[in-house]
């Protein structure tokens, strides 16, 4: 080996130290950390996801469109905020929170098209919840950066009760507690807003009906 030129042992040893990294970075680490994710992460490991009736029905962690056919929102369901994860044209069936096609409009608050989705927005869910303009929360007509944010503010939630509580024949103060009952605080304390989970919470609608029925 020391008969070699410097140049070649040079890169002999780059080689090794190559392989040695690769090995550590690219097979020990990786493999390490998926026991560490499924022995202490099982769920939020494996996607966080929701099952409802012995089914997989969606993740905690994305949004999802409660809508019909036609991509009418449905009445009997909580509606997540706008979702801006869409391929477009938008494939039939298509109508938001795509996982696979994350994304934001990168509109600005001053741009001529977002004023008017907004002031559209404002008025199908002012028809939609029988609640004027003014009571309707930002975060009902304006998407998150992601397009997939699976929650929304309380007062998003609190919004659309009365509407929810007719539509399923329930009592409006029932279907109210289960939106206060299903907020999560700030993390820490500090950190964020407090949000409701739009698939949690209809998950439990669903439950409240089917005891009241």
């Amino acid at each position: 080996m020391n008969r070699l030129p410097v140049i070649i042992r040079q890169h002999i040893a780059g080689f090794r130290f190559l392989l040695v990294f690769t090995v550590i970075c690219g097979f020990i680490y990786p493999l390490v950390m998926l026991g560490v994710g499924q022995a202490a992460f099982h769920n939020k490991a494996n996607g966080s996801l929701v099952s409802y009736n012995g089914h997989v029905v969606g993740s905690g962690l994305l949004c999802q469109e409660f809508v019909d056919a036609k991509g009418n929102p449905l009445p009997q369901y909580f509606q997540p905020r706008p979702s801006a994860a869409i391929p477009s044209p938008a494939p039939k069936g298509d109508y938001g929170c795509d996982p696979t096609f994350s994304s934001a409009s990168n509109l600005g608050p001053t741009n001529p098209t977002e004023i008017a989705n907004i002031k559209a927005a404002q008025k199908a869910i002012s028809a939609f919840d029988n609640v004027p303009v003014s009571q309707i929360p930002a975060d009902a007509v304006t998407a998150s950066g992601s397009g997939l944010d699976p929650d929304i503010t309380p007062a998003n939630a609190y919004m659309q009760v009365d509407r929810i509580a007719a539509a399923r024949h329930l009592p409006v103060a029932e279907v109210r507690n289960l939106v206060t009952q299903n907020i999560t605080g700030r993390t820490l304390g500090f950190l964020g807003e407090p949000s409701v989970n739009v698939l949690t919470l209809n998950i439990k609608l669903d439950e409240l009906s089917a005891k009241s029925g």
